[in-house]
């Protein structure tokens, strides 16, 4: 294969080799379900989303886990303030998360674990870490359970860190660790927390810690060696760095490549609880058409910083509709247009430039400029009529829309696109009462008039098309 991939490991661009032939393997780090999304949730998951198309596209069978984090402090802490049990919130959050990745047209993993359905899993890796000397339970004679960082000489190689330069672990008490920098495998129940989020162990009762789910998830539906592990770059450390010195401390041999996705910046500024600042799903998703949302979160590479402005959905509007505007005037002058390309079949069908532009790290803005030519050539050639032509655009346009999830006239929008609604019907009725005085104008022979309200529609960029069922516009490609 010819695509390149980023690896947050070794920093460099890497030619992408599957450990089988055909077959890629990806986990992700899926969401601690302790409240509802927010854009930066979003945008990680449509990053993978973008990247699984892109290897169905080109021929690969993707198997892709992405977990579920149901048992966490924060869940706890969060179900106690919300009056609900922990498990009834977990619960609730993870259908919200799901839908909102329902509305977006992101695929569901293959798999999706939840954490507190792999009890066994993670002490049985944890029982293997102690057993070769790099796992050890806490000094105090708790039930706690620490990797002993110290001991794995490469810990810190995800992140190039020196231990001595890291900070402690604080993700439990210090009085039983040997190293503050050693980081918790299983927590000791505590007597303020729910029965019902304490599960038996060698050590003693407890939970997991938040590190070794991932480890044990991974593992048990991947294998001990497989190709991608991906997440946000607020991941990368403690979390990924954790997870990786854990599982070849266990004899694991783990991710092969390390991907990480840009953060969600909110006007210039980093989104923040603290700062008040944060986008949530529901909001996103209110505040534009779901195919806006998409488009605009994919709109980047995904190692960027993306950041969002009141703008940001109507400038990604625009676009939807400059597209849709084309393959709409394609279906008037060319009986079916150009049919829909299933993603399987997408590849034959795509313009040399896209594909380099995909395997190049998934350079989604050189994509996208790729599509944006094949609308203008296409409108181009509608105009100097040439139909063959415009329906060869408009099969390479489809082709790259079914790889990047934008299709405005795919079934995945049509529920959401169908009949005119919000600022679309207030644009159309706009629209349709200037064209109806253009009509009146003519009549009248008042042809000043009809190119001046022509002149006006095409300087806000609207295409006019005259032809013998009536006259339709279009956003200027």
């Amino acid at each position: 294969m010819s695509l390149h991939l980023y690896d947050s490991k070794t920093q460099s661009l890497r030619a992408f080799e599957p450990l089988r032939p055909g077959q890629v393997g990806i986990y992700l780090c899926g969401p601690t379900v302790q409240s509802e999304p927010h854009v930066g949730h979003l945008r990680s998951a449509l990053a993978y989303d973008q990247l699984r198309r892109w290897l169905v596209a080109r021929g690969m069978k993707v198997t892709l886990v992405r977990n579920v984090t149901d048992i966490d402090d924060k869940v706890l802490v969060n179900a106690v303030e919300r009056g609900k049990d922990w498990w009834a919130l977990a619960y609730e959050m993870e259908q919200v998360f799901n839908a909102s990745y329902r509305a977006l047209g992101i695929a569901t993993p293959t798999y999706e674990p939840r954490a507190t359905g792999h009890i066994p899993e993670m002490i049985a890796l944890i029982e293997r870490l102690i057993s070769a000397g790099y796992a050890y339970q806490a000094t105090d004679g708790s039930a706690d359970v620490y990797f002993a960082a110290s001991q794995w000489a490469e810990y810190g190689e995800l992140t190039r860190q020196k231990i001595e330069d890291m900070a402690d672990a604080g993700d439990a008490d210090p009085r039983g660790k040997r190293d503050a920098r050693d980081f918790t495998l299983w927590k000791a129940d505590k007597p303020d927390e729910p029965e019902t989020a304490v599960w038996g162990s060698p050590w003693g009762a407890g939970r997991p810690g938040w590190h070794i789910e991932c480890s044990a998830m991974s593992t048990k539906y991947l294998g001990s060696q497989f190709d991608i592990h991906g997440g946000g770059l607020d991941l990368r450390f403690p979390h990924h760095e954790n997870e990786l010195a854990q599982s070849r401390a266990a004899g694991d041999s783990f991710a092969n490549y390390w991907l990480h996705n840009g953060l969600v910046n909110v006007g210039g500024q980093k989104m923040s609880k603290s700062l008040g600042n944060s986008i949530f799903a529901a909001d996103l998703l209110a505040a534009g058409s779901p195919l806006a949302v998409r488009y605009w979160l994919g709109s980047a590479n995904y190692r960027s910083i993306l950041d969002y402005s009141p703008s940001s959905l109507a400038e990604a509007q625009a676009n939807v509709d400059r597209i849709a505007g084309f393959l709409s005037r394609l279906e008037r002058v060319a009986a079916g247009g150009a049919n829909e390309i299933p993603l399987e079949e997408a590849f034959g069908h795509l313009p040399a430039e896209f594909v380099v532009a995909m395997d190049e790290d998934l350079n989604i803005p050189a994509a996208l400029a790729a599509v944006f030519d094949a609308v203008r050539a296409g409108n181009s050639a509608i105009d100097a009529a040439q139909t063959d032509k415009a329906i060869e655009f408009g099969l390479q346009l489809r082709a790259m829309l079914a790889v990047l999830g934008i299709d405005p006239l795919s079934a995945q929008w049509s529920a959401a696109s169908s009949g005119a609604s919000g600022e679309h019907a207030a644009l159309d009725a706009l629209i349709q009462s200037l064209l109806k005085q253009r009509m009146e104008a003519r009549a009248a022979k008042d042809f000043a008039r009809a190119d001046e309200i022509r002149n006006q529609l095409s300087d806000a960029g609207i295409a006019v098309s005259d032809g013998a069922d009536g006259t339709h516009w279009s956003v200027n490609g």
